[in-house]
């Protein structure tokens, strides 16, 4: 039973191995691309923004982060859905419950191309 045993753990590790390899390969192929993160009037709602610079069409990915008045409170938003290449795109609005935004704090964006 011992060398079953074994067996099915350097199965599983490998499987692990490659699952991680995967993962890799799809963080290599993503590109950074412009966004913004807007607050807009009234302050307490934001606009996500994204330009996909790509030469093709791609699914694209944007995480912004904000502060507010209220302390401790630093909301984050993540969009994801395809854009054309070219294009700049709203990618979500974000409303912060009630709370004044005060500045976006953090925030990035990636495209991979759609093969």
């Amino acid at each position: 039973m011992s060398g079953i045993g074994e067996f099915m753990r350097l199965q599983s590790a490998s499987l692990d191995l490659a699952f991680f390899l995967c993962l890799l390969a799809t963080a290599a192929a993503a590109d950074s691309v412009p966004f913004s993160c807007v607050i807009l009037p009234g302050e307490e709602m934001a606009s996500v923004m994204m330009t996909n610079s790509l030469d093709g069409d791609a699914s694209c990915i944007v995480t912004c982060k904000f502060s507010t008045t209220k302390y401790d409170n630093n909301p984050q938003i993540t969009c994801a859905k395809p854009v054309p290449a070219g294009k700049e795109v709203e990618m979500c609005e974000f409303s912060s419950g009630g709370d004044r935004l005060v500045r976006s704090t953090a925030g990035s964006a990636e495209c991979t191309r759609v093969r």
